[in-house]
């Protein structure tokens, strides 16, 4: 084996405060959205997902922090405990951090004095969860929009390639702050119900919250039980537009293309799509096209964004993290909120979890300013 691969992971979201729980939670078609009136995130109740102000505050101080921390920290430090604990892994120069996040420490530039507003600066976050563990290398912040998650992984595979670093690790988190919703409030973007990615009733997005954290490495030593290959990768800028998708999804469409070259596979070698899915009309259509150009019409399909809403730069690494466990049980996973397909072209969406053998699967993302990529993994036979 001469690819890079995951293995450890955390996810603490308002499904659980572990990568097992979370995974429960999905297969039993649990969605951690609920209807939220709170004057303080919005001016009108909406659909989102929230972690436990308690519960994180509970978790956290069980760590044993020396000072104050901000919510997203708290969150994404201990996501990144739940994967270093138990990798036990001596913190050298040969293990880097990646830190990827769409937003960082927003809510720190709104009107409070508990925090130094330099705080919201991502290298600022970054150095905090450095220090907070003794790394021993400079963190590298990862910051391009709701692709950020993925394309961390992908990052991480060419740094290990490249031999800068043994191992990685990624973590990622982003926060449900009334900045955020008032910017998708502003594009007509977000739905006032559970989101319904590729349906035709879809009426736009949910916005959440999660942290999430994996270990990338090629040292067999590393290697658990559910972790999987990354077997290629590709990214592409479309150039459209600031925040909307190319119509003919050809940013994303290459970015498919390109995974599948550098991992020799067709289309017909992929048993599922964990798709990006946000529910917003001109996403979906986008992705729609995109699929069927590649040859993926077929392959089955989800979304997890009813699970979760959107988490924007987390994204891709929680749902990464999620296509671990469905490959290691051998379960396709619902797409929730799917009701009949709203799309131009064909997609074989996942109706109800579904017990299947699968081996590979493709993980796509798509993001403001025309950014798109695609990673393929693989399960490992151990």
């Amino acid at each position: 084996m001469n690819n890079p691969f995951l293995s450890h992971n955390s996810i603490i979201s308002s499904l659980g405060f572990d990568s097992a729980s979370v995974v429960e939670g999905v297969s039993q078609e649990v969605s951690g959205l609920k209807l939220v009136d709170n004057p303080e995130i919005a001016p009108h109740p909406l659909y989102t997902s929230l972690i436990d102000p308690t519960l994180l505050q509970e978790r956290f101080e069980a760590l044993g922090p020396q000072k104050e921390y901000t919510r997203l920290e708290k969150m994404m430090l201990l996501a990144l405990n739940g994967t270093v604990a138990p990798a036990q892994l001596g913190l050298t120069e040969r293990v880097g951090l990646i830190v990827s996040t769409t937003k960082g420490n927003i809510d720190l530039l709104s009107d409070q004095d508990a925090f130094p507003r330099e705080r919201a600066y991502l290298a600022a976050l970054a150095q905090e969860i450095k220090d907070f563990f003794g790394f021993k290398t400079e963190p590298i912040v990862l910051s391009n929009a709701c692709v950020s998650g993925i394309m961390a992984i992908s990052v991480a595979k060419r740094l290990i390639n490249e031999k800068k670093f043994d191992h990685v690790f990624v973590v990622a988190g982003d926060l449900v702050t009334p900045f955020i919703i008032s910017g998708f409030n502003a594009f007509q973007a977000l739905s006032t119900e559970q989101c319904r990615p590729y349906c035709k009733t879809r009426s736009g997005i949910n916005i959440g919250e999660v942290a999430a954290s994996v270990l990338i490495t090629k040292n067999p030593k590393f290697e658990i039980d559910g972790s999987v290959e990354i077997l290629g990768d590709g990214s592409c800028n479309d150039a459209n537009h600031i925040s909307g998708p190319s119509r003919t999804g050809e940013g994303l469409y290459r970015s498919i293309r390109s995974a599948l070259r550098e991992a020799r596979l067709s289309a017909d070698d992929i048993d599922y799509i964990s798709a990006h899915g946000t529910a917003t009309q001109y996403n979906d259509e986008m992705e729609s096209i995109a699929f069927d150009r590649a040859g993926l019409a077929k392959a089955p399909l989800n979304s997890l964004k009813g699970y979760f809403g959107h988490t924007l730069g987390a994204s891709g690494l929680l749902e990464t993290i999620i296509g671990m466990h469905s490959l290691r049980q051998n379960t396709l996973f619902a797409s929730l909120g799917f009701r009949e397909l709203g799309v131009s072209l064909p997609l074989n969406i996942i109706k109800k979890t579904t017990a299947k053998p699968i081996d590979t699967f493709l993980k796509t993302a798509s993001g403001f300013g025309g950014s798109n990529t695609a990673a393929i993994f693989k399960k490992m036979k151990g």
